[in-house]
């Protein structure tokens, strides 16, 4: 089974294997992605809603990973969707591929390059320069902002 990013709706991605995606998909789509969105629909793709204890566990995932704030709520939810069904991710996204790296999900890419390996990102101070292992808005030793760093 696949389960289809909203990528997939928009690159008209096609596969023989039986699909999957959340309601959610559907409210980022529109014209003609959002047309093949109701026609696979309408022949059968299942529509899954994932359950909150694997939402959370994708929510930890993604916070070791340092990718938790690159995430959407729809991104999180089809992560879950693909762990609990044990499907296949399609999608283009590089954080949602990473933290499915994590869950041990396995991907297929469309339009791009997959990435070549998992990172647990770091978060490093713009004043002071301290490196920390979450996310937060501002540095706890200076006040200044945080950024995103390649570990």
């Amino acid at each position: 089974m696949h389960v289809l990013d909203s990528s997939a709706f928009i690159n008209d991605y096609t596969t023989d294997q039986s699909i999957a995606t959340i309601p959610m998909v559907r409210e980022e789509l529109e014209d003609e992605a959002g047309y093949r969105f109701d026609a696979l629909e309408g022949s059968g793709m299942q529509i899954h809603v994932p359950d909150p204890a694997t939402i959370e566990r994708v929510e930890r995932a993604a916070r070791e990973t340092g990718d938790l704030e690159e995430l959407s709520r729809t991104d999180i939810r089809l992560l879950a969707t693909s762990f609990e069904l044990d499907a296949t991710l399609v999608t283009d996204d590089y954080a949602m591929q990473n933290v499915a790296e994590k869950l041990d999900i396995s991907v297929d890419v469309i339009a791009q390059d997959g990435i070549d390996e998992r990172r647990d990102w770091k978060f490093q101070c713009q004043g002071c320069g301290r490196v920390f292992d979450e996310h937060r808005d501002r540095c706890q030793i200076c006040g200044s902002d945080l950024e995103r760093k390649r570990p």
